[in-house]
């Protein structure tokens, strides 16, 4: 059995949110302490989470491998257009290296077969994520946001900086 076949997903209960976020908090807080240093507050944000969340159409899922938790991931999904898109996606740290990220991946494929484009984004800082869309998943880059050419959907002054910097990701099935 390949770690594709192991991996399942499942939606995250009302009650499990709280322990979602604080998972995927530190799962991305590595990268970002790497990056900036101690931080005073989570990355992502609650705010940020709980919004994400909140959207219409969203699913929070848990990524399990034979049962455990090994990550968990935040959807958007319009069924009229089919234009979905990945909000936040985690693989615990201690998962990594295995190869679960794009196993992961294939899994919430499969679970959105009429999906016709998926999009989703990361931060600039986060080499890992970039080759992992691109050269994994088989998005391709279609916007760089910074000073220049600022994010739409980000309120102004709302990342600290080096966060107002981030790629924009797009997969046509």
């Amino acid at each position: 059995m390949s770690e594709e076949d192991d991996i399942t997903l499942a939606p995250v209960a009302a009650g499990e949110w709280p322990a979602f976020k604080r998972a995927l908090q530190a799962a991305f807080a590595p990268a970002a302490i790497a990056a900036f240093g101690p931080l005073d507050e989570p990355i992502p944000s609650d705010a940020d989470l709980d919004g994400a969340r909140a959207a219409p159409g969203a699913e929070a899922l848990h990524i399990r491998q034979g049962g455990a938790l090994v990550g968990g991931a935040v959807v958007g999904i319009d069924v009229t257009t089919r234009h979905n898109t990945l909000d936040f996606f985690f693989i615990t740290p201690a998962a990594h290296d295995r190869g679960l990220g794009l196993a992961a991946w294939r899994a919430i494929e499969r679970r959105y077969p009429q999906t016709r484009v998926w999009r989703t984004h990361t931060p600039y800082f986060e080499k890992r994520n970039i080759h992992f869309y691109v050269n994994k998943c088989g998005f391709r880059i279609v916007a760089f946001y910074n000073a220049h050419h600022p994010d739409p959907h980000r309120p102004d002054g709302d990342d600290p900086p080096g966060l107002d910097e981030a790629f924009l990701f797009e997969k046509i099935m």
